[in-house]
């Protein structure tokens, strides 16, 4: 086995990152046991212990500007940490550095962070100095050269830290203040209604899939008759895509009016919802 495969099994045994196990591997001279009680005795390798828990607290962090805007999720076992110092530290830091990769985790994890090492590197460490589970959750980067983003951040932590993030792209020339309470309106009712997809078109196959298959199960132990229940089923799944889909949800804060309803009184021409991504915390 080369040096280079045992450091990959290293790092799968133990978390640790390359340049700890490359060290702990020249240190053994290839002993891959002997490499493991190197990395425990320096308390790199308690990383790995934790690795198997459920990280499901954490904070959600938006970094950027208007024309490109980063959302970064970042787990942790408890609440308690997701305020400790240190975690925020990091994440503040990771958050810069993944607008920067836009939202690329494996060029993230590679990335140098201040202190001179990678992120995966700071994160071994931190994960070993704190005691719990830390992992890089779902990220987004949103940019369009034609549009406007918008941000909203639910139960805030500490400054651009929260447990819920919204980024909502507007495209349109006209720039006042209608448009930008517009987007602010707008990112709040997706925190609020969390819509799958802007339209019922663009929702994911498989939940729809996935959705069809509970309704026709559901049916089928009803008792009625197949050309009745292929009409229920028809109405249930036309619910479930209007309900699920942005443009027409009901609008959060007038709930007669859809969400492409609220678009026609705008009265903007070149108006459009671009794009929109929403992160909560363990969901």
């Amino acid at each position: 086995m080369s040096d280079i495969e045992k450091v990959k099994k290293l790092r799968e045994a133990t978390g640790a990152g390359f340049k700890d196990c490359n060290l702990a591997i020249k240190e053994s001279n290839g002993d891959l046991d002997k490499a493991v009680e190197i990395l425990r005795v320096k308390g790199i390798s308690k990383a790995s212990k934790k690795m198997s828990r459920d990280a499901k607290e954490g904070v959600v962090a938006i970094s950027g500007d208007e024309k490109k805007t980063s959302i970064i999720e970042v787990n942790c076992e408890t609440d308690f940490v997701a305020k400790n110092d240190d975690f925020i530290k990091f994440v503040k830091e990771l958050s810069e550095l993944n607008n920067q990769n836009d939202s690329n985790v494996e060029n993230l994890k590679k990335s140098k962070m201040k202190n001179g090492d990678t992120v995966e590197e700071t994160l071994v460490s931190l994960i070993a100095k704190i005691g719990e589970k830390i992992t890089i959750g779902k990220t987004k980067t949103i940019i369009n050269s034609s549009s406007l983003n918008y941000q909203y951040l639910h139960t805030v932590v500490k400054d651009n830290l929260a447990k819920l993030a919204v980024v909502v792209s507007l495209e349109t020339k006209e720039s006042s203040d209608k448009i930008k309470t517009f987007g602010k309106q707008l990112s709040m009712h997706i925190a609020a209604s969390n819509p799958l997809a802007l339209d019922s078109s663009s929702i994911d196959k498989a939940i729809i899939d996935k959705e069809q298959e509970l309704v026709t199960e559901e049916l089928k132990n009803s008792g009625k008759p197949e050309d009745i229940a292929k009409k229920i089923s028809l109405g249930k799944m036309n619910k479930f895509k209007e309900e699920n889909a942005l443009l027409t949800q009901a609008w959060v804060m007038e709930p007669k009016k859809k969400v492409q309803d609220i678009l026609k009184e705008l009265a903007i021409n070149d108006l459009k919802i671009k794009e929109f991504s929403r992160i909560k915390i363990g969901e």
